[in-house]
């Protein structure tokens, strides 16, 4: 900025070389001011240090802000389906409440899972296997919302399911009127020399993931379950838990 002199002290002021000062913000841009040395002019002060002042970007410019996570906790696992659709997805539990898994936060995720044998003497016997996970995701302003963080990894366990080896037949469908977005995988899988049959439910519902296993076997001559039967009944169990995340947070 061009400032002016008497004509006596033209001469000595344009001598005086302006040093320019850049403020760098990330992610802000701001104005520059002028600097004066100790060669300048009396009374030129006030000016410079006004200058500069205005050129301080306010805290507000470097601050980045994300969503805040939706739910704060999440239900107790073992609770978070009835004992009534336990029961009946699962006949002859050998834990009827469920066993609970091993969690260093249970704020942040839980486990539990239902297995039992419902023995029919020479008619064969029904197994089956219910197990349920919670994931909790805070937001972070480096890591993102729990929101964004819920979705990122509801994309890796569902590539996970979908690598899951020796399966046949898998199938993976878009699941509706479940959380704000959910998978349904199908499959079909051989072990113990029976056939099993597979669904796994994956829902995000705002910054939770919940991940829902259902499967089952026939033996000793018993029919393999439909996958219709095995599909409605992880269908029925996940709604029952997506439905203790918002009950648990009211």
């Amino acid at each position: 900025m061009q400032r002016s002199a008497p004509r006596t002290r033209l001469t000595r002021i344009l001598a005086c070389a302006a040093v320019p000062v850049m403020l760098v913000v990330a992610g802000c841009s701001s104005d520059s001011g002028d600097s004066g040395g100790s060669g300048k002019p009396q009374g030129q002060d006030k000016t410079a240090a006004s200058a500069s002042a205005s050129a301080t970007p306010s805290p507000s410019q470097s601050t980045k802000t994300v969503e805040p996570a939706r739910f704060a906790k999440l239900p107790e696992v073992c609770k978070s389906i009835s004992a009534k659709t336990t029961a009946s997805l699962v006949p002859k539990a050998k834990t009827k409440n469920g066993t609970p898994a091993a969690s260093s936060d249970l704020t942040s995720r839980g486990g539990c899972s239902w297995n039992g044998l419902d023995d029919k003497g020479v008619k064969g016997s029904q197994y089956r296997w219910l197990d349920v996970s919670f994931y909790r995701y805070e937001s972070d302003a480096a890591l993102g919302s729990g929101q964004e963080r819920a979705r990122e990894n509801l994309a890796k366990e569902l590539a996970k399911v979908q690598a899951t080896p020796g399966a046949k037949k898998l199938r993976t469908v878009t699941a509706t009127g479940i959380g704000d977005e959910a998978k349904t995988v199908t499959y079909q899988l051989r072990k113990t020399d029976e056939d099993f049959v597979y669904t796994s439910v994956l829902v995000r519902t705002g910054n939770v993931l919940v991940l829902l296993s259902y499967n089952g076997a026939g033996y000793a001559g018993a029919e393999t379950p439909s996958e219709k039967t095995i599909t409605n009944g992880a269908g029925k169990a996940v709604k029952e838990a997506v439905a203790a995340v918002a009950a648990a947070n009211k």
